[in-house]
C-alpha cells in the first residue's frame, strides 16, 4: 500500500519556467513512498551492480565517496502532479558504475532497501543524464526522500529516481518495476504525459 502525506496543493505560477503538462509548482518537497521509509545508515549501505550473466561489482559508501561527484541542480516531476524547480543534488554519474562493466544489455532494474524496484532503458541511465546522489541541499538526503542514496533521473517522473538505492541488475529484455506493475506507465516522460499505461 502506498504512503502519502499532506501537503501535494501546488500553485500554478504563470511568471515561472514551463512546467510540463498537468503539473503544478511546489515550493515544499511532498513526501511519496511505496511502503514504509526505509533507514539505512552509511556504513551499512552498498550498491551492487548484477551484468545479464550474474557478474557482479559492489561498492560501498567509502567506494562512493571515492568516486568523482558533481552538484547538480535539476527541476523534478512527480506522476501525482507536482513539480519542484532548482532542485539541489549532489551525486555521482551513473556512468561511473558502468566504466568496467561489460553487457548486452539495453535495460535497467534499480532496486532498493525494502524491495522497491523500477525499470529503465539503461540509455536513459548514461550519458550525463543520472546521478547516484548522496546530498539533497547542502546536507545528506533526509530518509523520507531516499537517503542516505536514492537514484536521480530527472527527466522522468520521479517515481523512476528510487529512493533507497541499493543496486543495478541489467536485463537484455525489459520487466516492470513495481509501479509499472500496478499500471504506471512503463517509461514515463512528464512532459507527453506518460503517466499510466496506454497515456
Amino acid at each position: 500500500m502506498a504512503i502519502f502525506t499532506r501537503g501535494f496543493g501546488g500553485r500554478r505560477d504563470p511568471d515561472a519556467v514551463a512546467l510540463p503538462p498537468g503539473q503544478h509548482l511546489t515550493e515544499g518537497f511532498p513526501v511519496l513512498s511505496a511502503g514504509p521509509t526505509q533507514y539505512v545508515e552509511p556504513e551499512d549501505w552498498s550498491f551492487t551492480l548484477t551484468t545479464e550473466t550474474d557478474e557482479k561489482q559492489t561498492w560501498s559508501w567509502d567506494d562512493l565517496m571515492n568516486l568523482p561527484s558533481e552538484d547538480v541542480e535539476v527541476d523534478i516531476h512527480c506522476v501525482t502532479r507536482w513539480s519542484k524547480l532548482k532542485s539541489r543534488w549532489r551525486g555521482v554519474p551513473v556512468d561511473a558504475f558502468f566504466e568496467d562493466s561489460e553487457s548486452e544489455a539495453d535495460y535497467v532494474m534499480a532496486h532498493s532497501y525494502g524491495g522497491y524496484t523500477t525499470n529503465l532503458p539503461l540509455e536513459d541511465l548514461l550519458d550525463g543524464k543520472a546521478w547516484v546522489v548522496h546530498e539533497y541541499d547542502d546536507g545528506p538526503i533526509p530518509a523520507e526522500h531516499g537517503g542516505p542514496v536514492r537514484l536521480l533521473v530527472p527527466h522522468l517522473y520521479f517515481w523512476k529516481s528510487a529512493k533507497w538505492l541499493s543496486g543495478f541488475t541489467m536485463m537484455t529484455g525489459d520487466e516492470p518495476g513495481f509501479w509499472e506493475g500496478f499500471g504506471y506507465h512503463n517509461y514515463g516522460d512528464p512532459w507527453r504525459e506518460e503517466r499510466y499505461a496506454g497515456d
